[in-house]
Order: structure tokens, then sequence, then C-alpha cells
């Protein structure tokens, strides 16, 4: 396999905060040409048989996927794991430990919101909800969203549940060390997800970078749905400086909610490595 290949390696189900099935995702993504695909739920991995049962019956490739959430100098991070064992305990139980905590966090947030005078965001949120014990701040914005306090979810984000706004409240995720050991240990390849959302200064992500890869982290999401153009040529120098593979990935959510579906994103510059070729005894 090569980079000029329509791999989508980033993007969620109902399992975790998006709004369709492992197969409903399979269909979707055959439908518009992917090649490689993978399921990456947050911090779960429930959804896992079905995304390679379905890929399977659409003559897809697969790898296994999840999306691991880190704590890193105050902000939450992204770490995308690919190709693991999906079987394996000592994972399986660190993004449990990772989940725990949600309902709590979930129950803050919905008490900020009140405060503000947003009544029921709680009972709201969990309508929007396949997995109850993932429930996040994406859940919360499409019950803002319903009940008409914004026009759409990247109001919310505008306004609501990010720092300093209503209804955040901050979570202890895992950490870098924890999430690459999960997935280097469970056979996979850890790979830092969209890179330019972080509000890094430039000290910062130099550190994220270097503690990833002295972790083992051995990939980055280069072109992916949050990325610009000019942001995806920087990942890519980022990627050669730092000796990493380049990952491709829509982090689609939703029809009606993501800006990039799945298999749309422009290929992978051909000069750097693909993930993929890192995990070729563990395609599908």
């Amino acid at each position: 396999m090569t980079t000029y290949l329509n791999a989508d390696l980033h993007c969620h189900s109902v399992v975790s905060d998006g709004t369709l099935t492992p197969e409903e995702l399979a269909s979707r993504a055959k439908a518009n040409g992917v090649e490689l695909w993978a399921l990456t739920d947050h911090d779960e991995i429930g959804g896992q048989q079905r995304a390679a049962a379905a890929a399977r019956a659409h003559d897809m490739h697969y790898l296994t996927g999840t999306e691991v959430s880190v704590t890193f100098a105050g902000e939450t991070v992204h770490i995308v794991g690919l190709g693991f064992d999906p079987l394996d305990a000592a994972m399986a139980q660190g993004l449990a430990k990772t989940r725990s905590g949600r309902d709590l966090r979930a129950q803050d947030m919905a008490a900020d919101l009140a405060r503000v005078g947003i009544r029921g965001a709680y009972e709201g949120a969990l309508r929007y909800v396949g997995n109850p014990a993932l429930i996040s701040r994406t859940h919360f914005a499409r019950f803002l969203v319903e009940t008409g306090v914004c026009k759409d979810t990247s109001e919310v984000f505008r306004k609501y549940l990010t720092e300093g706004k209503p209804g955040y409240v901050p979570h202890r995720w895992a950490t870098l060390a924890e999430a690459v050991g999960w997935i280097t240990r469970a056979g996979g390849v850890a790979v830092i997800a969209h890179p330019a959302r972080y509000k890094f200064t430039a000290n910062e992500e130099f550190a994220l970078f270097s503690e990833f890869k002295a972790h083992g982290g051995r990939g980055v999401e280069v072109v992916t749905g949050s990325h610009s153009a000019a942001e995806a040529v920087k990942y890519g120098e980022t990627a050669r400086e730092f000796g990493l593979a380049a990952s491709r990935g829509s982090d689609f959510h939703s029809p009606n909610e993501s800006h990039t579906d799945l298999g749309t994103l422009p290929l992978l510059p051909g000069e750097l490595t693909p993930v993929w070729e890192l995990l070729a005894d563990r395609i599908r």
C-alpha cells in the first residue's frame, strides 16, 4: 500500500459520540471510495468487532482503532491507536479507567449550565448518548442545538463548554505515557490526532512531540478534517523532523455536523511514510 491510498483512520460511531452505527459508517466509507478504514471511538473499543465485520462485508481493508483522551500541559490531547490487539486486557482496563468519571463530570457541566439559565442539560444530553459511560461535550452540544440555544455545534463550542465558558468542567484523563503504552504493548501504533487543534506554545508543542516519541509514539495525523492545507504542510514537516509516520483521517462524527465526510480528504503527500506501512501485518 502506498501514500496514494484513500485511507480514513479516524471516525466515530454511536459507541462513543458519533450518530451512525459501525455498520452505517462502513457503508458510507465504502460509498466514498475508502480502501482502508478504522473506527476510532473515544476511549472505547466496543465497536471493533462490528466494524471489522462490516468492513469485510464491503471488501474494505480494516485496522482496529480507538482515540484515547490524554491530559498534557493542562490541555486535552487525543492519541489515536491503530492496529492493536482488541482483546488485550491491559488496554481494555486502561480505557475503562479513562472512561470512569465522565458521568460525574457531565452532571457538573449541567449544573454549571443551569447557573446561566440552561436547565435540563444532563437529561437532554443523555437522549443523544448511545453509550452512557461515554457522555461527552458533543452530546451536550446536540442538546443545545435541539433546544435552540445555539444554531449549530460550532456556535456551542464558541459560547459554551470550552475553558472560560459556561458548562466547562475539566477532567483528568490518561497520561501520555499511559496512552502510548497501552497502544504499543497491545501491538499497535500510537498517533497524535489533529495536532493543529491544541492551543500550545511552540515550546509546549515541541515537548508534546518529544515526549510522545520518547514513550514509543510513532505517528501523527497530517491530513485530517480540522487541518487546513497549510497546517497539513506544517505537520508533514513535523513528521519528518521527528521521524514519525503520517496518518490521514476525517474525524467524522455525523452527516449533519461534520465538515469533512469519510474518504473525502486530500491524499497524503508522497514524500511521507504512511502509518499503514508500519501496520502491514495488522491490516485485515
